[in-house]
């Protein structure tokens, strides 16, 4: 995947050779369902050197998001002589269904945050196969996401919050679950991403609006198991 166009101030070139345009990074953060974008710019700032790249599925969201995006950047520029690159310019969006293509995006162990945060609960039975965590995708999200990287959940629906720990550590998870550990409530505490996940996200805003409750899951990649003698 070429990402050039999407983080412009972290392009180099070797004009040395005929080497293309490349960058000085790589994408390590991805928000999958990103609605209107709360969490990337919320964290761009947190993380000014890492590049992060929200995911959505709905053209006209993503549109605002690229827009909103744009409108951060042209408010922070860039300058020339500026030793550090200003808050925005490492956050992008794009549509895409991560259902089907999220292994064409990134390559094994380039992630090292995934974040779902308030996915579409599909309540209805025969919907469940559309539900973004199940066995076969937290494979698919095992391969991108680097050893001691972390997959962030929150929902406000308890039944959904279930089905996901059970399909990451559980018999629903079938051989995936010796990838995965739950991470514990005191580093939870520790952690700023989750504070900006239920805290300034548009869901987590509208949750505490009306007085509900979130819960909240992060499971950390267990390196690869060896092969058996």
């Amino acid at each position: 995947m070429d990402w050039t166009t999407h983080f412009p101030a972290f392009r180099i070139k070797d004009t040395t050779s005929n080497i293309p345009v490349k960058l000085t990074k790589q994408v390590e953060i991805a928000d999958i369902g990103c609605g209107f974008g709360g969490l990337i710019v919320s964290l761009s700032p947190l993380y000014p050197e890492t590049l992060m790249l929200g995911m959505e599925l709905r053209t006209q969201v993503t549109n605002y998001v690229i827009n909103r995006v744009a409108a951060l950047r042209s408010q922070n520029p860039l300058s020339s002589g500026q030793q550090t690159i200003p808050p925005y310019h490492n956050i992008s969006a794009i549509r895409s269904n991560t259902m089907k293509f999220l292994p064409n995006y990134f390559r094994q162990h380039q992630l090292s945050k995934i974040f779902l945060c308030f996915p579409d609960p599909h309540f209805k039975q025969r919907k469940h196969k559309a539900r973004i965590v199940s066995a076969q995708l937290n494979a698919e999200y095992a391969y991108v996401l680097k050893p001691g990287g972390k997959v962030y959940t929150i929902t406000d629906v308890e039944e959904l919050h279930e089905w996901m720990v059970k399909h990451f550590e559980g018999e629903e998870a079938g051989d995936v679950s010796e990838l995965w550990e739950r991470v514990s409530q005191e580093e939870l505490d520790a952690d700023p991403c989750v504070r900006v996940m239920s805290e300034e996200t548009e869901e987590g805003k509208k949750v505490t609006r009306n007085g509900g409750t979130k819960y909240i899951a992060v499971f950390r990649r267990r390196k690869d198991p060896g092969w058996p003698d």
